[in-house]
């Protein structure tokens, strides 16, 4: 069984285990503002665990082959458990994240911050990591608020790479771990009653 059928099914249970025991304030749906600006499909679920501890799960899916023939093709999701210092979906937080991603990423413009290795070449594979979070959330409205979140963690990459975005030839395989930003988010809550 791969590592994304494992953590899937992990995420299912968790959900389908707390789900039935929501009520009032117990339950959230959002979507991260920055993914949504990248067209990447994106849907979180948090779900109330007790009066300060609630368990956030966004699924992200980005399928787009553009014309120009950057990539940024992936499908990752982030399980965190959080702890609130008020109480649950209210102003500050700090959780513990766990990462999977499948990706297809390459051909990237010639931006300042964009290594030329993601400029000329495209990375397809896995990774999976854990990491550590800070957040703070607004409220809006009565179910409305709108949430930023950073993280910082661990990641190990394994990877094929290939000498362009739309090349077929594969270059090498290799792996790499990675120390350093694994989360961010502003997302735009809503809390189901």
């Amino acid at each position: 069984m791969t590592i994304l059928k494992k953590v899937l099914i992990a995420t299912l249970f968790m959900v389908g285990w707390i789900l039935p025991e929501a009520n009032a304030q117990k339950v959230a749906v959002k979507s991260n503002l920055l993914y949504d600006a990248t067209t990447t499909i994106n849907l979180g679920v948090e779900v109330g665990l007790a009066r300060k501890w609630t368990l956030d799960v966004p699924f992200n899916y980005n399928p787009w082959k553009p014309a120009n023939g950057r990539r940024l093709a992936h499908f990752g999701v982030q399980p965190e458990v959080r702890y609130w210092f008020c109480e649950r979906f209210t102003r500050m937080f700090v959780g513990v994240h766990a990462h999977y991603a499948d990706f297809n990423v390459g051909g990237w413009p010639n931006w300042s911050f964009i290594s030329k290795n993601m400029q000329n070449h495209r990375y397809q594979g896995e990774l999976y990591g854990a990491g550590f979070s800070f957040g703070r959330s607004w409220i809006l409205k009565k179910r409305w608020s709108i949430e930023a979140t950073v993280g910082v963690g661990y990641a190990h990459i394994k990877y094929d790479k290939y000498p362009c975005a739309d090349c077929g030839l594969k270059v090498k395989s290799g792996h790499k771990n990675y120390f350093g930003p694994t989360k961010v988010g502003i997302s735009l809550v809503y809390l189901i009653k």
